[in-house]
């Protein structure tokens, strides 16, 4: 590894051949409810482990990009990132003696008395192949767990103090990496740039989805230490940034109006294409509202655009996009049906390709350090490859049936289950 000392590459090399844990939705709610100093705790000590676990990972893969893609200006941006957080929590100080034997003594440890907290279940999108278990290499074995139960007992103030200074270390972390999904976006300009080619090769396109997903994680459980030891909840519903009961149709309206306010103002319309919703007001779930008002606000935007751009700006009318949400035991199933002509079967593996659209691409600046793109209806071709590895993350998938000449149905899958484990790689 270029750039940095031997000393910090070992020690990169060494944590990258560590297994990653995940964690479940289900786990990290009946964990955070009413958390203790001991408790929240236990917690930063579990990330303190296991975040620079996947920050390895992640380093050594970028390290080993062929086709001189680790070479690109971005990508060696992106890569320094994560090396210089790699770096902080590794350096992060250690918990106590004294705080260890005050939590330890705290920590429930009779079998009777410890609260069992639900097991994980392998996520879907692993599949039968799950590269974690791909590895022909020895793993060595670690033992920490995100789940602790310690009782809500006097402990030394130390306890508090070291919790803020390790969120405060968190929040740091998670700024300087606002701008890898942008960073990685440019990285991937360069290359195909380098090429000369308009699309990415298969391998590039698993790395993406792998280290993408890597990121989701990391900025779940970086974004939930966060919230748990802030001294006020937004909700007596949230357990961190998890909602207990999503309501769907609440989270699904304020897609529909910010969508639509976008689509009007890009094209500078008199007359939006309505969006009719057909939801349950009263079906409710535990998730993460943010990540499913990003899946559905995009599901929107494509077909806002296919329809006005089929039919024009000029229209007097559109046809109507229906949402259909249905409820069933495992999964609620939302549904996009769109007139907007569709696309071709010879392009339908194509839009899941990064930095593929329809749209013409505008530059990035080198500077913008947004986490999401912002471009209003015109993307940058990683609405939906995004949109899917959220809805993989908790166990669910996005899938698309389009008929050439006349529209799209989307069906985005969300698991009710919550118990899916992450799919790391």
């Amino acid at each position: 590894m270029s750039g940095i000392t031997n000393e910090l590459a070992t020690k990169i090399s060494h944590f990258a051949r560590f297994p990653q844990t995940g964690v479940s939705l289900r786990q990290m709610v009946e964990f955070g409810q009413n958390p203790s100093q001991g408790t929240l705790l236990r917690a930063a000590q579990f990330l303190h482990d296991e975040l620079p676990i996947r920050l390895a990972h992640r380093v050594v893969e970028l390290d080993t990009l062929p086709d001189n893609l680790n070479q690109m200006p971005s990508v060696l941006r992106v890569k320094r990132m994560y090396i210089d957080s790699f770096n902080e929590l590794i350096n992060f100080p250690k918990v106590s003696e004294r705080i260890r034997e005050a939590v330890r003594a705290a920590t429930v440890q009779a079998s009777g008395q410890r609260r069992h907290l639900p097991g994980n279940h392998q996520n879907p999108s692993c599949g039968d192949n799950a590269t974690r278990n791909s590895s022909t290499h020895w793993i060595p074995s670690i033992q920490h767990r995100y789940h602790y139960e310690v009782k809500p007992t006097e402990l030394p103030v130390e306890v508090s103090e070291y919790n803020r200074s390790f969120v405060k270390t968190l929040e740091k972390i998670k700024r300087r990496h606002d701008p890898v999904v942008t960073a990685l976006a440019q990285g991937v300009v360069e290359y195909k740039q380098l090429l000369k080619s308009h699309t990415i090769h298969p391998h590039v396109q698993h790395f993406l989805d792998r280290f993408y997903l890597s990121r989701i994680g990391i900025r779940m459980l970086i974004g939930q230490q966060i919230e748990l030891n802030q001294p006020q909840q937004k909700h007596r519903d949230y357990v961190g940034v998890i909602c207990t009961h999503t309501r769907i149709a609440d989270v699904m309206q304020e897609a529909i109006d910010n969508a639509r306010f976008i689509c009007g103002d890009y094209y500078m319309l008199m007359s939006v294409p309505e969006i009719e919703l057909h939801c349950p007001t009263d079906l409710e779930f535990m998730y993460v509202p943010s990540h499913l008002h990003h899946m559905i606000f995009e599901l929107l935007k494509n077909s806002l655009r296919a329809v006005v751009e089929l039919y024009g700006d000029e229209a007097e009318r559109y046809p109507k996009i229906k949402v259909v949400v249905a409820e069933g035991n495992e999964d609620i199933t939302v549904k996009v049906s769109d007139e907007g002509g569709g696309i071709p079967r010879s392009a339908m593996e194509q839009v899941w390709t990064y930095m593929y659209t329809t749209a013409q691409t505008p530059m990035l600046d080198p500077e913008f350090d947004q986490s999401d793109f912002k471009a209003p209806l015109a993307g940058f071709g990683y609405g939906l490859p995004l949109s899917r590895l959220y809805a993989r993350y908790f166990g669910g998938d996005l899938k698309l049936i389009s008929m050439e000449g006349y529209g799209t149905d989307a069906y985005l899958h969300l698991s009710r289950l919550s118990d899916n484990e992450e799919p790391l790689a």
